[in-house]
């Protein structure tokens, strides 16, 4: 239990300090600094969805441009990114796939499930069972965001609650 709260805060810690840097730290450096590099293809990561049937992410490679955001139901940075993905989904949906992928800390299946009840949202969820995702995607915390383009190519990865999804997903969407 301790160790669980020790991993929660870390990434809480993460996701603040860069939810405040990352703005100036992207438009300074570029908006494939952190995590995966623009360019790259991902490893196989075999995770869960909320009923628990494996889903290998390699389903969502290369068929279209796919958007994956690392979520929990604790993580406020991600409560403020929500209203940028859900105007995404909106206007792109149609030609864009969005995956939300829960992360295994801190938090549950079932309260994912009864959270995402309470709060709808247009977007598939995963649960990241053993950190599989976390660790393909090289994932710095929380609202991380990773944009895919058709060929199965990392086209965008950015961190935050200021990221301008809409415009990160337009250029994969062809707008």
């Amino acid at each position: 239990m301790i160790r669980r709260r020790l991993i929660a805060l870390g990434w809480w810690a993460a996701a603040h300090v860069a939810g405040a840097a990352a703005p100036s730290a992207l438009r300074a450096q570029g908006e494939d600094v952190i995590g995966l590099p623009v360019g790259a293809t991902l490893p196989a990561a075999l995770i869960e969805d909320l009923d628990g049937r494996p889903v290998n992410l390699s389903e969502y490679i290369g068929r279209k441009p796919v958007l994956f955001e690392f979520w929990a139901t604790w993580c406020p940075i991600c409560e403020r990114l929500l209203p940028r993905m859900e105007a995404a989904a909106r206007r792109f949906g149609a030609q864009v796939e969005f995956v939300v992928v829960a992360v295994a800390v801190n938090q549950s299946k079932q309260a994912i499930r009864r959270h995402v009840e309470r709060h709808p949202m247009p977007f598939r969820f995963l649960w990241d069972t053993n950190g599989n995702a976390t660790r393909a995607f090289q994932a710095p915390s929380t609202s991380y965001v990773v944009i895919l383009d058709a060929r199965g190519r990392v086209a965008y990865t950015g961190i935050g609650e200021d990221q301008d999804i809409e415009a990160a997903v337009g250029r994969v969407a062809g707008r």
